[in-house]
């Protein structure tokens, strides 16, 4: 029998505050020549203002790695649940007083 080498293994803690989650329904997406910020934003229906409810720094090979298992999880999501359907017509707005980004 073969052991399997576990050094590369990592022990990953959640606190009960972050598995508790938040909730987003817009992200907002920049990007310098060394980083990717991603802002996390709760919009709701007829209020003028919101917040970001987080933010995420990542490196441009951690953002294309992000993107890469994002696109793979939504295939195997879709291939138990049927395609997401995209909704039409949604006019969030797009500038909160930030820099105009791409969602």
């Amino acid at each position: 029998m073969e052991e399997k080498n576990n050094s590369n293994q990592i022990n990953i803690e959640l606190s009960e505050e972050v598995a508790d989650g938040i909730y987003s329904n817009l992200a907002v997406i920049t990007h310098s020549n060394s980083e990717f910020v991603i802002d996390f934003i709760k919009v709701m229906p007829g209020v003028p203002k919101a917040k970001v409810k987080a933010r995420i720094l990542l490196t441009p090979q951690h953002a294309k790695r992000l993107l890469t298992a994002l696109g793979e999880n939504i295939q195997k999501f879709e291939a138990i649940h049927g395609q997401i359907k995209q909704a039409e017509g949604i006019a969030i707005p797009m500038n909160f007083g930030g820099p105009a980004a791409q969602a």
